[in-house]
């Protein structure tokens, strides 16, 4: 929420000891008026945020972390993407609409469905790809595949959301006979 608003951020991330857990908070990038515990990172301020119980201001760190060393990681816009699918059987062919949604912070370019039938052995009867999609911020697109049950099989439905040649999201139907 911090970075969407604007603001730099940062995570910081405390070592396990013997007497605490490891603990991640956040890092704020702040410049004149703000004081407290800070760390630099590629030249900026980072002040500590407490995110795990109310009541710590901007740079105020609880006893158990001061002076410890806090490894910082930045936050990189990626893109987060989900999907929910449902079927329609029209005749011989399932219709399969699947809405693939990116939570992310990054928008997504180049994404597509790959849907089919298991056959076993990493092996997919069937198998449709949906044409070529960007997904903005918050963005949702439906995909519509029509798919062929191949007959007489035990098998399960397969959806997978395709993004920079990896899946990046898939499901699977129960176990039927087609």
């Amino acid at each position: 929420m911090i970075n969407a608003l604007g603001y730099g951020t940062v995570l910081l991330s405390f070592d396990k000891t013997d007497d605490r857990a490891g603990h991640v908070a956040v890092g704020v990038k702040g410049g004149e008026g703000i004081y407290g515990t800070s760390w630099t990172y590629e030249g900026d301020k980072y002040y500590y945020l407490e995110t795990t119980s109310i009541g710590w201001e901007i740079g105020e760190i609880p006893d158990d972390f001061q002076n410890c060393l806090a490894h910082i990681y930045p936050m990189v816009p990626v893109p987060i993407l989900t999907h929910d699918w449902i079927t329609e059987v029209k005749g011989s062919t399932l219709e399969l609409k699947v809405t693939v949604t990116n939570m992310g912070s990054a928008p997504a370019k180049g994404v597509y469905v790959y849907a089919g039938f298991d056959a076993g052995n990493n092996q997919c009867w069937n198998h449709q790809e949906s044409q070529l999609f960007d997904l903005e911020v918050n963005g949702s697109v439906v995909a519509t595949l029509y798919l062929t049950p191949p007959p007489g099989e035990h098998t399960i439905l397969y959806v997978q959301i395709v993004y920079d040649g990896y899946s990046v999201d898939d499901s699977y139907s129960k176990w039927y006979d087609t």
